[in-house]
């Protein structure tokens, strides 16, 4: 048997890769094109016996991969059906989904996928999972892209979420605007988020439309994936190099590791440096930050010295507030009105100048939230100390007054609610445990909307992030790079943030000495 050629990437050429989802992390490809059939091929049957023409069947290896594979759901399906010729009305997300328009063919056909997923699960090319840990010791940073909204769930469910410093998904493009492949803004956008330049990236996709929108971003390189041919058609459209399997591609040399998160306040003379002739965006979580960790939510009150320093503050720059506190409870417990706050980690954003954004995409999973609201009160109600904390995209379970001997059997009950309901996925906070939407949605992505939502998104902003918790870590990496990220914590642990606080006081006077920095002309 002839071995294949190893093809070697130098680190030090590359600061990042982008992966997309399916067909190179997961074996989701097949899943995706048979669902696609069984949709298909029922609505053609029935057009053909309405119009009295004949049925001519979906055929994944042309039909799909021409017109369907690696485009958002709508697009592919308006693209196939455009082949064929036949017009439907959009629709819309209210549909069901044996109506006839577009908006209804794809929410059947992601029924069918979801329903499948759940059933048999997802396999994992384990050469990519493989890669991606070579590029992590050699100190690139790591993506996934996908057109999917259910990007998230797929990734959660094979335990690799934590492997990506960046996703951007269905999700994202929804909220910015993001148009499908073979426009290369899917991935632009991933390498915007990771801070690198196109040409210091690699793009590794499996599908024609994926390679063709590497090639449109300039992207430094382009592997494509043939597991199963097609060879020819990927380096036609834009492939640099085109393997069977990612066990092909090894990444040469080590680099130096990062040095320890230094205090913010005693190294103030270099982030001045970096402010220089830059104008400032301040964001900041609330509890454990701005105000200390209390027993119960409701004694979290800032104080009137540093609710001064952050008045103070926005009269000169961007200040906002990105709590997983409901919307109108962190606007009741800040009681400033120059602020932009962004409640239930980002599903819910308000701020001064009429500015009102709701993330209508968590709506769909409030059904669920209800019910796994009501089976936590059935079964925690008799734990003393717990406090059960419905907001309206997650419930927090608060156990820091509850006895430490009965902590595991308040989380197991958690854990079995969780698993009960694959559309939740349960995260973790300081005495805290929470059930969220299973979605791509975090303080990261928050952050980077608002950046976005603000016009602040640009090179003469210099954006700040603190926070003192495991999720404030998503927006410190979605920073990494292009702003000021500090954790605040009494004794030194791992983080990703730059520089480090002890405490909200420390917090105080860091925004105090902020203040003259925000005043001078940018």
């Amino acid at each position: 048997m002839q071995q294949k050629t190893t093809h070697a990437l130098a680190a030090s050429d590359f600061d990042a890769l982008i992966f997309d989802l399916d067909g190179v992390i997961t074996d989701t490809a097949s899943i995706h094109a048979a669902a696609w059939k069984r949709m298909f091929d029922d609505f053609l049957a029935q057009h053909a016996a309405s119009q009295g023409g004949s049925f001519h069947p979906f055929e994944i290896e042309t039909d799909y991969r021409s017109y369907v594979d690696g485009k958002p759901r709508f697009d592919g399906v308006r693209s196939f059906l455009e082949s064929r010729q036949i017009n439907l009305p959009e629709g819309g997300p209210e549909d069901p989904p044996e109506a006839a328009t577009i908006q209804a063919l794809g929410k059947r056909k992601n029924m069918d996928f979801l329903q499948q997923i759940e059933e048999k699960g997802a396999d994992v090319y384990e050469s990519t999972v493989e890669l991606i840990h070579s590029a992590k010791k050699h100190g690139l940073r790591a993506a996934v892209i996908s057109s999917s909204r259910n990007c998230a769930m797929i990734l959660d469910s094979v335990h690799l979420s934590p492997l990506f410093d960046v996703k951007v998904d269905g999700v994202d493009a929804e909220i910015l605007g993001i148009p499908g492949k073979p426009a290369p803004d899917i991935f632009l956008q991933a390498a915007r988020q990771l801070q690198v330049e196109p040409q210091r990236a690699v793009v590794i996709e499996d599908a024609v439309s994926g390679v063709q929108a590497g090639r449109a971003g300039n992207f430094g390189l382009v592997i494509g994936i043939a597991r199963g041919g097609g060879e020819e058609a990927l380096l036609d459209n834009g492939a640099d190099m085109v393997v069977a399997d990612l066990r092909e591609v090894r990444i040469t040399h080590d680099l130096a590791a990062a040095a320890p998160s230094s205090s913010a306040l005693e190294d103030f003379a270099t982030i001045s440096s970096r402010a220089d002739r830059k104008a400032l965006a301040i964001f900041l979580d609330y509890d454990g930050t701005l105000t200390p960790i209390v027993e119960t939510p409701d004694q979290a009150i800032m104080s009137e010295e540093t609710r001064e320093a952050v008045r103070e503050l926005s009269r000169h720059c961007a200040v906002g507030i990105i709590s997983g506190r409901d919307l109108p409870d962190v606007r009741d417990k800040a009681r400033l009105d120059t602020l932009v706050y962004a409640g239930s980690h980002g599903f819910d954003i308000a701020g001064p100048e009429g500015l009102q954004v709701e993330n209508r995409v968590g709506e769909e999973f409030l059904p669920f939230l209800d019910q796994a609201e009501k089976e936590l009160t059935r079964k925690l109600d008799a734990v003393p100390g717990l406090l059960l904390e419905r907001k309206k995209f997650a419930i927090a379970i608060h156990f820091r007054r509850v006895d430490p001997e009965r902590v595991a059997e308040v989380e197991k009950v958690v854990e079995e609610v969780a698993a009960g309901n694959p559309k939740l996925r349960q995260a973790y906070g300081k005495k805290i445990f929470e059930l969220q939407p299973r979605m791509d949605w975090h303080k990261g992505k928050a952050l980077l909307f608002l950046l976005h939502t603000l016009k602040l998104d640009r090179e003469d902003v210099l954006p700040f992030y603190i926070g003192d918790d495991v999720t404030d870590e998503d927006a410190f990496r979605a920073l990494k790079g292009r702003g000021i990220t500090i954790m605040v914590q009494e004794r030194p642990d791992e983080t990703a943030a730059d520089y480090t606080l002890k405490n909200p006081d420390e917090v105080r006077r860091f925004l105090l000495q902020l203040i003259p920095l925000a005043r001078r002309p940018s």
